[in-house]
């Protein structure tokens, strides 16, 4: 049987914990999916967290509020974040960095994985308004 993107997800991240012997938890902000993501995410090693309102930003806010962490990182549960890198992430924010952002242009976007309006218009203007308002290089 083939493994669901957010299992894949999961195990992932808790493998690159594990290899660079970084102590850490895997949280999925759960608002309401009914697809059983829940269970497979449990499974997987993660905690749930239970998040009652809906939204995206409802779940982003809830799950960091959970996270007992120094650090926090995000990404959506399919598979188009390589949380296997999770250690490049770390060293950066321990050098200093107050905040360290992917990019997902420098990898491989598989066919399919983002809408061709997301990735020639969406992402790439909403990069570089950060990049100007934030001030960062």
């Amino acid at each position: 049987m083939k493994q669901r993107p957010s299992a894949i997800c999961v195990k992932k991240a808790i493998e690159a914990l594990e290899r660079h012997a970084i102590r850490g938890e895997v949280i999925v902000a759960d608002n309401g999916s009914t697809d059983g993501s829940q269970q497979i995410a449990r499974e997987s090693g993660a905690r749930v967290v239970p998040v009652e309102r809906r939204g995206y930003g409802s779940a982003l806010q809830s799950g960091i509020a959970a996270a007992h962490g120094q650090f926090v990182f995000m990404g959506d549960a399919d598979d188009t974040y390589d949380f296997s890198q999770l250690d490049r992430f770390i060293a950066k924010l321990r050098e200093g960095y107050d905040l360290v952002m992917g990019n997902r242009f420098q990898g491989k976007i598989l066919p399919g994985a983002m809408p061709a309006l997301h990735r020639y218009l969406g992402n790439p203007v909403l990069t570089d308004w950060g990049v100007c308002f934030s001030r960062v290089p």
